[in-house]
């Protein structure tokens, strides 16, 4: 039977977690002067709070900070079970920003709850994680049930591409000792039936590609025919890394062959739920997507390398667009990698193809923002498979799932090449309609408390093996 209930996460944990809705803890890259605005701080304190008023039997809430770096949180909770090694339960505090207008009745920073699903910006990624971390272990040490020694960490860049992570990895590399297990609370899930755990993740590299070809800019009717359009050297700039008519990268470095595992459980995945991906889509109308199956779509969420742009510069809006052939293009290139691929190697890659023999001999300048590897979960021990299987069903009355993600989390790549023989957990909340990075981010409470009840049992048999 599960540990912990709707009712006692509302009492212990949501009214915390709403306050923490409210604090607009933009990450660094949204957020230039995040120090000054103190809102990263404000989250880390606030968390800090809540976490101290758990009622555990030994513990430490400390608020890490490095000289020009972001705050992280870490609570260290004693072993009730006598063993040494160190289970690492992460999240992070830091935001997206609003991404636009909400729907009517909701904004990102002012949270509301309709029903059991709580709207606001960072609830579900990844405000949740630390209550439910926190909150297994207190109902585990409430019914009195061993636990290993555990270390939850909370940082404040993972929306940034985790740029500080390293650095506190090593400060804190005594600390956390001989890490044994580590569960991921920041991931996804297809359904919200059951508890999915994550196989693999992609990799990203994001670029600033600047295109320039006038000191300022110019009439339009003096010199266009005459001057290259900026626009259209970058258009032609990248036709030479993504096929124009199918999306497909053009990038060899960014391709890698899929394993026959992760095909078969998309196979077997569209065949349980049919076309799933599309399903929790807000598509216009008569849009075609990619891929020609369900199957595929699957694939080429968690293995096909992709580009998306993702912010321009350079144009003025419509309303203040005049007859003006402009200076200079910028576009923002958001590379998704298959997550075997190495993202040193394909950013540099891209850069090469995009700076080598410039149309027009424009002046083309190539910068990389962020860059992260991907993550493939290394072989389940068999305690943590009967583990995961039986929180699944203790938790939400089926069996678990397990399928690959589009998204990036560098903290498990980087925790991968440290700990090369650690287990791994990575799971989430972030369901159909969660809305991660877009408007109306939903956090579905049912499936918190389910997520944490699994964590209880996977805490349980490792204190138990």
């Amino acid at each position: 039977m599960p540990l912990l209930s709707l009712p006692d996460f509302e009492r212990t944990a949501l009214d915390s977690l709403t306050a923490f809705a409210a604090i607009p803890s933009l990450s660094p890259m949204f957020d230039a002067h995040w120090a000054d605005h103190g809102n990263l701080d404000a989250a880390a304190e606030l968390l800090a709070s809540w976490a101290r008023a758990r009622r555990l039997a030994s513990f430490d809430v400390t608020i890490h900070r490095l000289e020009g770096r972001t705050p992280t949180l870490v609570v260290t909770v004693d072993s009730s079970a006598g063993d040494g090694a160190t289970v690492v339960l992460y999240g992070h505090l830091d935001k997206q920003p609003p991404l636009g207008d909400w729907s009517e009745g909701l904004h990102p920073f002012v949270p509301v709850r309709r029903g059991d699903r709580l709207y606001a910006r960072g609830v579900s990624d990844d405000g949740y994680a630390l209550f439910s971390a926190l909150s297994a272990l207190e109902a585990m040490e409430a019914h009195d049930i061993p636990h290993g020694r555990c270390v939850v960490l909370i940082e404040a860049s993972e929306e940034s591409g985790s740029p500080d992570l390293e650095a506190y990895l090593d400060d804190l590399a005594d600390h956390l000792g001989d890490v044994e297990l580590l569960i991921c609370l920041d991931s996804g899930a297809l359904t919200y039936d059951r508890l999915w755990v994550t196989t693999s993740l992609r990799g990203m590299v994001n670029i600033e590609l600047t295109v320039q070809v006038l000191e300022h800019g110019q009439h339009s009717g003096s010199v266009s025919g005459v001057v290259p359009s900026s626009f259209r050297v970058l258009r032609q700039l990248l036709d030479r890394v993504e096929d124009a008519t199918t999306g497909e990268v053009l990038i060899e470095e960014m391709w890698a062959t899929i394993p026959a595992a992760d095909t078969k459980s998309a196979h077997d995945i569209a065949q349980e739920f049919g076309d799933v991906i599309a399903q929790e889509l807000p598509l216009v109308q008569g849009v075609t997507l990619m891929g020609a199956s369900a199957e595929e779509r699957l694939l080429r969420r968690t293995w096909y390398p992709t580009l998306s742009i993702i912010g321009m510069g350079g144009l003025p809006s419509p309303d203040i667009a005049g007859n003006v052939l402009r200076p200079f293009t910028t576009a923002v290139l958001s590379f998704r990698l298959p997550p075997s691929v190495d993202a040193g190697a394909a950013a540099a890659a891209v850069e090469r193809m995009l700076t080598l023999d410039p149309p027009s001999n424009a002046k083309v300048s190539v910068k990389v923002d962020s860059s992260g590897d991907g993550w493939v979960a290394p072989t389940l021990a068999p305690w943590l498979a009967s583990a995961l299987e039986r929180a699944s069903l203790d938790a939400f009355g089926r069996s678990a799932g397990f399928t690959g993600e589009g998204g990036s989390i560098p903290f498990l790549a980087s925790l991968a090449k440290r700990y090369p023989g650690v287990q791994f957990v990575a799971t989430g909340v972030g369901g159909p309609h969660s809305n991660a990075h877009a408007i109306d981010e939903m956090l579905d409470l049912p499936t918190a408390v389910g997520v944490t009840n699994a964590v209880i049992t996977v805490l349980t048999a490792h204190g138990e093996k």
